[in-house]
């Protein structure tokens, strides 16, 4: 009997637009980041909300994304809360930020700004 191993899909998907400005982050980054990081910290009227940062360290429990522009990695406490998410880089004449498909958020705050699982 053989046992075959197969990849585990990432717990986020990440958008061409959304890789190509972990590039640009990565290609302007503080000395010692090693990439970004997305994490999710209570806070905002909903409980829960988006936080990217640079990272200089790695931590074993983070899942890693690698991209062409650097690695991403996700908090490994917020990655239940992100599970099949989609995460886009959208630029309009107003704002530009990253953008957030999440089928795990039961609810968000009026302004965007948190989310509910």
């Amino acid at each position: 009997m053989t046992t075959t191993i197969r990849q585990r899909p990432a717990a986020v998907i990440l958008t061409p637009s959304a890789e190509a400005r972990i590039a640009a982050l990565m290609a302007k980054a503080p000395e010692g980041a090693i990439g970004v990081k997305l994490s999710t910290p209570r806070r905002g009227c909903s409980g829960l909300a988006y936080s990217v940062d640079y990272v200089t360290e790695a931590n074993s429990f983070d899942e890693r994304i690698e991209t062409p522009g650097g690695t991403f990695f996700i908090d490994g406490a917020s990655v239940l809360y992100l599970i099949g998410s989609t995460m886009d880089w959208v630029e309009d004449d107003f704002t530009a930020g990253f953008v957030f498909n999440n089928p795990n958020a039961k609810g968000s705050c009026g302004c965007g700004e948190s989310f509910t699982v």
